[in-house]
């Protein structure tokens, strides 16, 4: 006998259990459109080291939670005060 599309296989119709359930989180806004920043600055180390991992890496958009236009702007500025010799490649 088919299933139905939207019936799923291995659960019963009665079971609500918690942990099957996807979870959808509210989109909140980029720490810098909440701010109303621009741009980013390359010369202020300490915003920029939030957005970049201990070993130096670029955190994503997922992770920073930063919009398209302020993770680019991030990415220009991370990458501009390393070429200064503001913020270390690796570490």
């Amino acid at each position: 006998m088919p299933r139905k599309p939207f019936e799923r296989s291995g659960r019963g119709k009665t079971d609500t259990g918690r942990k099957n359930r996807s979870r959808y989180y509210e989109q909140s806004k980029c720490r810098f459109c909440r701010d109303k920043t621009t741009e980013i600055d390359y010369k202020d180390i300490g915003v920029l080291q939030k957005l970049v991992t201990q070993h130096g890496k670029i955190f994503s958009r997922k992770r920073s939670g930063n919009c398209a236009r302020h993770q680019r702007s991030a990415k220009r500025a991370i990458k501009k005060a390393r070429f200064l010799g503001l913020m270390p490649y690796i570490t």
